[in-house]
């Protein structure tokens, strides 16, 4: 049982799991989980087995059992477009950069 008297912190992230668990290459696993999300989510859709897929893709049959386990370490970027590509997916890509924010510094003077 638990009291009403614990205090609990609510933490907002940023929007990529992969970054506030300090990451280096955030954003880039974070597109790999997206694209590798849209991939199982078109199989899903269509019910397609890993060996159907791989029938219709050309891609191993066991690289998508990589997906579907979240296995994304042999994905590049662009190969998981191909295979939404091959799975009749037309994937469009919007770039923006701006500078990173950064928490203001605290100076001490003497």
């Amino acid at each position: 049982m638990t009291s009403h008297d614990d205090d609990l912190d609510l933490v907002r992230g940023s929007g990529n799991v992969f970054r506030d668990l300090g990451h280096a290459d955030a954003e880039v696993l974070q597109l790999k989980a997206e694209l590798a999300a849209r991939i199982i989510g078109v199989l899903d859709d269509r019910a397609l087995t890993v060996r159907r897929a791989a029938e219709l893709t050309g891609i191993a049959a066991a690289d998508f059992s990589r997906l579907r386990r979240a296995r994304l370490d042999r994905f590049t970027i662009d190969r998981l477009m191909i295979v939404l590509a091959r799975l009749d997916q037309v994937v469009e890509v919007s770039v923006s950069v701006r500078p990173v924010e950064r928490a203001a510094e605290t100076i001490s003077l003497p």
